[in-house]
């Protein structure tokens, strides 16, 4: 799949309300987990300690931080759409944040989204994706939210 391109608010606009599509799937693995926990000082075992997930996780294995899984999805959303012409983005926000099922140890997860609204804030464009973190061959999905960027067109 080709990326979308934006190059100003106006190549935006024609997307609102449409699926702008998903992203490749990207293995979540032990090192990733490790590194993560290292960054957030959380290292409850059913993250870092595969010999005791084995033993008493109920998913018998680590599972990925929760907002390890959150953290991917602006790199996933960089392999949905490619936009020109910003001098400088920003994550704004996210709304709507549930955590719907775990991501176990080497699964692979993807993004799919869709524009919900965009807003041209006096030149600042506000874009809310509603962005869906599938897992592969799982019928649900990791997490639903709402993420909002800002991008500043030149």
């Amino acid at each position: 799949m080709s990326k979308i391109v934006i190059n100003n608010f106006h190549d935006f606009e024609q997307y609102v309300g449409k699926l702008l599509g998903s992203s490749p799937y990207h293995k979540i693995t032990q090192e990733q987990i490790n590194l993560f926990a290292d960054a957030t000082f959380d290292h409850q075992w059913i993250h870092v300690d595969p010999e005791r997930a084995k033993a008493e996780s109920p998913f018998k294995n680590t599972i990925a931080h929760g907002y390890l899984t959150l953290s991917v999805l602006p790199y996933l959303w960089e392999q949905i759409i490619e936009v020109n012409n910003s001098k400088l983005t920003v994550n704004y926000g996210i709304e709507k944040l549930r955590f719907m099922n775990p991501v176990i140890v080497d699964s692979e997860v993807r993004c799919t989204a869709k524009l919900v609204s965009l807003i041209n804030l006096r030149g600042i464009t506000k874009a809310e994706i509603n962005a869906v973190l599938e897992i592969k061959d799982s019928k649900k999905p990791a997490l639903e939210t709402n993420i909002v960027f800002l991008y500043h067109f030149v």
